[in-house]
């Protein structure tokens, strides 16, 4: 078109009043985290002399627990007494004080949405300590089977796989760049993958649920050194719905309007239109799933999904050979593909983790992610112009970006070999971000991949093609 200059496009929207008011429209249709409001005509300018928080260091030495309660409160981190005096301690023996960042990482990792303590807690029932843990009893069935035959993958990866078949499958002969396409004959194995995003749809029912759908596609293709998508599955489970004008029986209790969180209603239809939103921008079918609303009393105790049940299933296919994860070796390349950095889902680990109403409105609308499907398709077919190459499939090792971001993500890929990582390289679609947000926010459609340096050129030609980054973040120093 002859534009060669341009450097931002924004979306913008402009609202006929029609006798309402200008508040109205704007608590109706605003999405404070992605939009701001201007006065008719629009901005002079995109530029913003808003500057980034600095990097700030947390007085555990002088002040002991208190500054680390102080800091939790604050950064809504989601400790409890036991955990801060734990890290107290534990900073104490290293003779330092932390930062903020550092806190930061610390409480959505060891959050319950990324560790899962309660799951593989000792449990205590009455008093009497039960012999297995929840993860224990989850396991039994898989373990009652005692064959290799059924499970290929199973509680070690970002996907469960079951045995497949011989098949014959329709690749490009040259899958980094315009080919012809051949027959070849691989073994393939089914995948399943699940997750929840439960906290996120109860604040921001469209945003939460199909960014739910996001993270369940990412983990299909986040399978040993790649995997791939087939079809979704989306399951919703709320209050009692009490729909204006259409009497529902049994539904005595519920109806309750809150300023800080949807109600059951708005979830399943802004929930259910986000999450096929997001499916039909990179083409997955949804292909089943269920609803489910309940809120009575039983027993004298109100029992209901206040916090709703955002379930999102997915099923796909990965090849034999790339079923295993590489051991990180030193001088291997930390990659961080997708799109470019946002501070959008700051502190969703910590925040899901919580009952809900502990966290301050403000930390919770912050923890919610926004996602961008057309950006999850062009990553997709980044993966899989990887995984079509069989054998001389460039990626070592892939995780998907949730919880915690590149906090998370990256340490997971270098995890018992370790590795340096420049934080200055991962492209920001948000100049003015902190380095807390740039390293912690779960901005979405990314992965981070392990990469010999000598296929890196390749792994680049394919993201170029596809106009999606390529940062090289660093490598494994083994130390």
């Amino acid at each position: 078109m002859g534009i060669v200059k341009t450097t931002r496009v924004e979306q913008s929207r402009i609202y006929k009043l029609n006798g309402r008011t200008r508040e109205e429209i704007i608590a109706e249709h605003l999405d404070p985290m992605t939009q701001a409001v201007y006065p008719f005509g629009g901005p002079k300018s995109f530029m913003s002399d808003f500057k980034p928080d600095k990097v700030q260091i947390i007085r555990v030495l002088e002040q002991g627990e208190e500054a680390i309660r102080q800091a939790n409160k604050h950064l809504g981190l989601g400790m409890d007494e036991w955990d801060i005096r734990y890290y107290t301690q534990l900073f104490i023996k290293l003779g330092r004080n932390p930062t903020d960042v550092e806190l930061f990482q610390i409480g959505n990792a060891n959050s319950e949405h990324c560790r899962h303590w309660f799951f593989k807690g000792k449990l205590v029932i009455d008093g009497v300590e039960m012999t297995d843990c929840l993860l224990d009893v989850i396991r039994a069935p898989l373990g009652a089977l005692k064959s290799d035959d059924v499970s290929i993958l199973s509680f070690n990866d970002n996907v469960g796989a079951l045995r497949g078949h011989d098949v014959s499958v329709l690749v490009p002969i040259n899958p980094d760049r315009a080919s012809h396409f051949k027959f070849v004959s691989r073994m393939i194995h089914l995948t399943i993958t699940a997750e929840s995003h439960n906290h996120p749809t109860l604040i921001s029912p469209y945003a939460g649920a199909a960014t739910g759908y996001g993270g369940q596609k990412r983990d299909t293709d986040a399978g040993g050194e790649g995997s791939l998508p087939g079809m979704g599955f989306a399951g919703y489970c709320t209050g009692n719905l009490k729909m204006p004008g259409y009497e529902i029986a049994g539904e005595v209790l519920g109806g309750e309007i809150s300023d800080r969180y949807a109600s059951p209603l708005r979830i399943l239809i802004e929930g259910s239109n986000g999450l096929s939103d997001y499916a039909n921008q990179f083409g997955e079918p949804l292909g089943g799933g269920f609803v489910r609303s309940f809120d009575q009393n039983v027993s004298g105790e109100r029992r209901a999904f206040i916090k709703p049940v955002l379930y999102s299933g997915g099923v796909g296919h990965i090849d034999g050979a790339h079923i295993k994860k590489q051991t990180p070796k030193k001088g291997m390349l930390i990659v961080a593909i997708g799109g470019p950095a946002y501070a959008i889902g700051v502190g969703g680990g910590a925040a899901s983790s919580m009952m809900q109403g502990q966290n301050s409105s403000t930390l919770d609308f912050n923890s919610v992610q926004r996602g961008d499907g057309e950006m999850g398709h062009k990553t997709g077919l980044v993966i899989r112009a990887c995984v079509e190459m069989g054998d001389k499939n460039p990626i070592e090792s892939i995780h998907d970006q949730g919880a915690g971001g590149p906090s998370n993500v990256l340490t997971e890929l270098m995890e018992r070999s370790g590795g340096t990582v420049n934080i200055r390289e991962i492209v920001l679609g948000d100049k003015t971000m902190s380095v807390l947000a740039i390293w912690s926010a779960e901005y979405q459609e990314r992965y981070g991949l392990l990469i010999k340096p000598g296929k890196i050129k390749l792994l680049q030609r394919i993201c170029k093609r596809e106009k999606v980054n390529c940062e090289v973040l660093g490598k494994i120093t083994g130390d």
